[in-house]
């Protein structure tokens, strides 16, 4: 294994373990998310209130040192409170370029479906270009640069659900869930130990180290018979008799990259097919539209997305 991928499995380590000191009994979601950054991909989390989806994008950009904005999105919100504006200067005679907080590393769209579809849209180029077009002049954005968006299941009044082509930027959409009381305990044990809300948390990295993370990423060897896998399980999703709509490659292209990351957290220069199953649900669910009479009946992508699992074979390398 390269000198590389060790530092990267290492720091991706640390960064956590430095994030559980907050985020209490949540390691999976934790290393899930690690997975995430290391992917260079957007994140979707979508949970109940108070489960810590903003503690946790918060605690994140503190490890990772890198530079971090929020935006709460409401139904008034416009595009250009979040891309920025061109303002008058009267001293120059001239129009002058004032940013928006999207130029930062790491942006937390706070209840993202709270706004209407034009300041949700905002985002779409940022989140695959890494980019922002105001007027005729594009913008680029620092590296590293992702966006991690919350929304809550419940709430729906005056919300304006994703359209599924934004769904599909999102690398992966996961959620927190609730802690156990063993871990909920704790949590309160912890708070009254350190006598205030806010928790310390030492910076690991820095954004020019995640980015060189972000690129030892590519060197993870993935056999053709995994990338064969890969397709075969985003290819199904098409031919599910309950599925109106499968996976774009956008799918394979999550699971491809998604896959590198968890293999280079856990130590290895190679994918394994335990790396894609592993990810499979987080990283293509939420690219399916099912069929109406399947959602009426309560049907969830991520129970197709296990049955996909169940019935594709899995491949000896």
């Amino acid at each position: 294994m390269s000198e590389k991928l060790t530092a990267v499995g290492a720091i991706g380590g640390a960064i956590s373990t430095e994030v559980q000191k907050v985020i209490i009994g949540k390691a999976h979601v934790i290393d899930n998310v690690m997975v995430d950054i290391l992917s260079n991909g957007n994140l979707l989390f979508e949970d109940y209130p108070g489960l810590a989806k903003t503690l946790m994008t918060n605690t994140f950009a503190d490890a990772l040192g890198c530079d971090f904005k929020r935006v709460q999105f409401t139904p008034d919100l416009l595009p250009a409170d979040i891309t920025g504006t061109n303002i008058y200067d009267a001293k120059k005679g001239e129009f002058t370029f004032k940013p928006g907080p999207i130029f930062c590393n790491l942006l937390l769209s706070d209840e993202i479906n709270r706004a209407p579809p034009k300041t949700q849209a905002a985002l779409l180029e940022a989140m695959q270009e890494l980019q922002v077009t105001v007027g005729v002049i594009t913008h680029k954005l620092p590296a590293p640069f992702l966006t991690m968006a919350t929304q809550n299941p419940v709430e729906q009044e005056g919300t304006y659900p994703l359209p599924e082509a934004q769904l599909d930027r999102f690398m992966m959409k996961m959620s927190v869930g609730y802690p156990d009381r063993a871990d909920e305990v704790e949590i309160l044990n912890r708070r009254i130990a350190r006598k205030k809300d806010a928790v310390e948390v030492e910076t690991i990295t820095d954004p020019a180290r995640v980015v060189a993370m972000q690129q030892a990423i590519e060197d993870v060897y993935v056999d053709p018979a995994v990338r064969l896998y890969m397709v075969e399980i985003v290819a199904r999703t098409r031919e599910d008799a309950r599925v109106l709509v499968g996976s774009s490659p956008r799918g394979s292209q999550a699971l491809l990259k998604t896959s590198r990351a968890a293999a280079a957290m856990r130590g290895r220069d190679f994918v394994t097919p335990d790396d894609v199953k592993s990810i499979a649900e987080l990283a293509v669910a939420h690219r399916l539209i099912l069929k109406p009479e399947h959602q009426i009946k309560g049907l969830e992508s991520g129970e197709v997305i296990q049955d996909v699992l169940r019935q594709v074979p899995v491949p000896t390398v």
